[in-house]
């Protein structure tokens, strides 16, 4: 159909759609990471523990990763238009319910509804682009387009730093409204309906199966720490539907002759050594931020401005390297443009497990800026590598796969490095405090026994502090450390990658969402 489109009249309001069809997509995109610098606010606003306001972030993501498949279902069967316009008006009234929630539960539930609705709009815009541009200018509008993904990563943090700081946290949700409704207004008034197919169908056992899984494995991931895992009847309940579920959709879609899932993907290698990649980079980036705002915040005592303000290279460096690779690819192995990306990224992690609460901001910049630096290489080469043999009629199905697999990833890394992170910090902290005795002779020191004196109250509280504090950059270190490993495990992989010459055709490379 993208074809047909492209080969008839172009609209005299292609600068108009381009412009509406971009601020929903960085509308959607600027809330995958606003909230994270307002995440220590929220959490002394609602009660929460370290790891339950973890929740506000992996229940967007899970709900996103959920409704993304069936974006192109929704648009058959209700039209491209009507699905848009409700996915922005959903958005934005999700976005005010979560500014006046009172409880975490609530914030949660109304994240959820977020991502739902959200979901269809990266994907949609795309497509509407896509439709509109020609082949050869599909090029820089994809350009453009995956760049429009790129801001809420360099925005989010800043904008959500400065609403959180002059006015409350509460904004990084109502910013949506008059962003929401300049996008409403716009698709409403320039673009045009597409027609609807009556015929479309929803692998819906499939869908309902898949979905199940998912959410049952995030709750079994952000519940386990707490409840302490198989001692809890609750997550051996939500361990059982998981598998349950998953087995039931793995078997539906080996047997079932139109399923949600079409298995013959992954026979395609590149696309199936594809999935694994983005999963590996959805784990390592994601994660990393979620770390990093109680890392600035916390533990070095970052105002919200300035934290979000260091965090802003990360997404900075990830555009400028995006466009720079935009012109390698064709010219130079995509492999290799992956490698550096995944060595460019390990660095990055690996320069992170040296830092402690004394560390420049010049040096936070510079490494997130690296670490934003090596996802650009690896995400325009990796989404061009992975689409690159796989036929055009199962690209739509591969796009779909492709980003749930990512969003599974990061759901799945921040849910990770946030129980480590308090396990670890528990272990460390009885670790330590093990070698605090009488009979130390650290404290011989007259200065020492003075002011971390374990014969007071207040020796012994700020003794207490200063484990506290070594215990927790000790438990950043091990966290940072498994993000070093993981895209350096991941570097054998691309030896299953088959080259292939990048032909003009080829314009699925900015797959974002």
């Amino acid at each position: 159909m993208a074809d047909a489109i492209a080969g008839a009249p172009q609209p005299i309001n292609r600068g108009a759609i381009t412009a509406c069809v971009i601020l929903a997509v960085i509308m959607q995109a600027l809330d995958t990471t606003i909230a994270n610098v307002a995440l220590p606010y929220m959490q002394g606003s609602v009660s929460a523990s370290a790891d339950q306001i973890n929740w506000v972030l992996t229940s967007y993501i899970v709900a996103a990763a959920i409704m993304t498949p069936p974006s192109g279902f929704l648009a058959s069967k209700f039209g491209r238009k009507r699905v848009l316009m409700a996915a922005v008006v959903g958005f934005v009234l999700a976005s005010v319910l979560c500014g006046i929630a009172q409880s975490l539960v609530q914030i949660v539930v109304f994240r959820l509804l977020q991502g739902f609705f959200g979901a269809a709009l990266v994907p949609l815009g795309q497509s509407v682009l896509l439709d509109i541009y020609t082949v050869e200018e599909r090029g820089s509008a994809m350009a453009v387009f995956g760049v429009s993904v790129m801001v809420g990563p360099v925005l989010g943090p800043v904008i959500g730093g400065w609403l959180t700081d002059h006015y409350s946290w509460r904004w990084v949700f109502y910013i949506n409204v008059p962003l929401g409704a300049l996008a409403f207004a716009g698709i409403s008034f320039f673009l045009s309906e597409t027609k609807i197919s009556t015929a479309a169908k929803l692998d819906w056992l499939g869908f309902g199966s898949l979905s199940i899984s998912i959410a049952a494995m995030q709750v079994f991931l952000d519940r386990g720490a707490q409840l302490d895992w198989f001692s809890s009847f609750e997550i051996l309940i939500e361990a059982v539907v998981c598998a349950s579920a998953l087995y039931i959709f793995l078997v539906h879609t080996l047997t079932a002759k139109n399923s949600f899932v079409n298995p013959r993907l992954f026979l395609d290698r590149n696309f199936a050594v594809g999935v694994l990649f983005i999963f590996i980079v959805g784990i390592t980036y994601l994660a990393s931020l979620a770390l990093l705002t109680p890392y600035l915040q916390t533990l070095m005592g970052y105002p919200v401005v300035t934290a979000g303000i260091v965090m802003g290279p990360r997404g900075l460096g990830t555009m400028v390297c995006m466009f720079l690779v935009g012109r390698l690819v064709g010219r130079i192995d995509t492999r290799l443009l992956i490698l550096t990306g995944l060595l460019l990224t390990a660095w990055a992690m690996y320069d992170m497990t040296g830092w402690n609460p004394n560390v420049s901001q010049w040096t936070i910049a510079v490494t997130g800026f690296i670490q934003g630096a090596g996802l650009g290489f690896l995400f325009v080469p990796l989404n061009t590598v992975t689409f690159a043999t796989l036929p055009p009629e199962q690209r739509a199905d591969g796009t779909g796969v492709f980003n749930l697999s990512r969003n599974v990833g990061s759901s799945v890394g921040i849910s990770i490095v946030s129980y480590l992170l308090i396990r670890n910090n528990q272990v460390n902290h009885a670790t330590i405090a093990s070698h605090v005795t009488a009979f130390n002779h650290a404290f011989d020191n007259s200065t020492v026994r003075q002011a971390l004196s374990p014969w007071t109250a207040s020796g012994r509280a700020a003794l207490d502090q200063v484990i506290q504090t070594q215990a927790s950059i000790i438990s950043y270190i091990d966290d940072f450390k498994l993000m070093m490993i993981l895209p350096l495990a991941a570097i054998p992989l691309i030896l299953l990658l088959k080259h292939t010459p990048i032909s003009a055709d080829n314009d699925h490379a900015m797959a974002m969402e």
